[in-house]
C-alpha cells in the first residue's frame, strides 16, 4: 500500500494562471505559501519564521473556481498529491518540478468585497 496526500493551508501569492486547453478544459496554476512562526527558544535563541512556496495545479472545475475567486493574498485550504516532473532545456541542463495537484480547495476567511481588494 502507499499514500500520496498532501494537505497544505496557506496564502496564495500571486493571481492564478489560467489557461483554457482543447475542448474548453481549463487549468490554473498558482504559488502557495505556508509559513511556520518562529519563536524564541529557552535559551534565547531567537528563530525566525520559515516561508515554504508550493506550486499548485488545479484542473476543470477547481480551475474555474480559482479563476473567479482566487488572488493574490487569499487563504486557501488544498489537498492533492504530489507530482515531480523532470526535463532538458535546449543546452542540456536537466530540470526539475514538484508541484501538488489538487483534489479539492476550499477558499478561507471572509470573502472580500470587490471594491475594497
Amino acid at each position: 500500500m502507499s499514500v500520496n496526500k498532501v494537505i497544505l493551508v496557506g496564502h496564495v501569492g500571486a493571481d492564478p494562471e489560467v489557461r483554457y486547453l482543447e475542448k474548453g478544459v481549463c487549468v490554473a496554476r498558482l504559488r502557495m505559501a505556508t509559513t511556520e512562526r518562529g519563536y524564541t527558544a529557552a535559551n534565547g535563541t531567537e528563530v525566525p519564521d520559515r516561508t515554504e512556496w508550493h506550486n499548485i495545479v488545479l484542473w476543470r472545475g477547481l480551475a474555474e473556481i480559482a479563476e473567479k475567486y482566487v488572488r493574490k493574498g487569499t487563504q486557501v485550504y488544498i489537498e492533492g498529491k504530489l507530482r515531480t516532473s523532470q526535463w532538458n532545456d535546449q543546452a542540456g541542463v536537466t530540470h526539475q518540478r514538484t508541484e501538488i495537484v489538487a483534489d479539492s480547495m476550499e477558499l478561507l476567511g471572509t470573502r472580500r468585497d470587490s471594491n475594497n481588494a
